[in-house]
């Protein structure tokens, strides 16, 4: 498995990675993933975000992106993961959420969001193993594909908080070498 910054080479691959998302998944992506245009468009840098792949014999198995937000938050990234579903639970999802928090870290950003649908005990778990915490629950926030109403969580990775309670504790070398973000202050 390989994890790449999106390029044009990508978005055939990518395009059919989303066509094979359960509709459920696709239900909870915010843009028209379906639609070839939106998926060359990232690749070929449109968009407004930083975006990787991971990619196995030329097919993408999972994706991450984030997006900085404009004006008074340009300093919180809205970060979003996408795996395969015949790659969930292997791990890839959380090497994704790893490689996509510390290219946040890299470009400066000082907290970084990612919204969850309730229900996705899995995903939440493993953002907080990641050092995210709760920031909101928004009840019947989401509309699914049937009209059925589902909460939606909002998650936070406050990069200060979270670095000086690693050093705090003895752990932030370790982290940093596993995120290689050495030097992050």
């Amino acid at each position: 498995m390989t994890i790449a910054e999106l390029a044009p080479g990508h978005a055939e691959a990518l395009a059919q990675f989303f066509l094979e998302l359960p509709d459920g998944d696709i239900t909870f992506i915010k843009e028209d993933v379906t639609d070839p245009g939106t998926v060359r468009s990232w690749a070929d840098g449109g968009g407004g975000a930083s975006r990787w792949v991971a990619t196995e014999a030329g097919a993408v198995t999972g994706y991450v992106g984030i997006r900085r937000l404009p004006g008074w938050s340009d300093h919180v990234g809205e970060l979003r993961l996408v795996v395969h579903p015949e790659r969930r639970g292997t791990g890839l999802g959380r090497e994704l959420a790893r490689h996509g928090l510390s290219r946040a870290l890299e470009a400066g950003l000082r907290k970084v969001v990612v919204e969850l649908v309730a229900d996705q005990e899995h995903a939440l778990e493993m953002f907080l193993k990641l050092g995210f915490t709760g920031e909101a629950l928004l009840r019947d926030h989401i509309r699914d594909r049937d009209g059925g109403l589902r909460d939606l969580i909002m998650l936070a990775h406050h990069v200060d908080a979270t670095w000086e309670a690693m050093r705090a504790v003895g752990l932030a070398s370790e982290l940093d070498t596993e995120l290689g973000t050495e030097g992050i202050q």
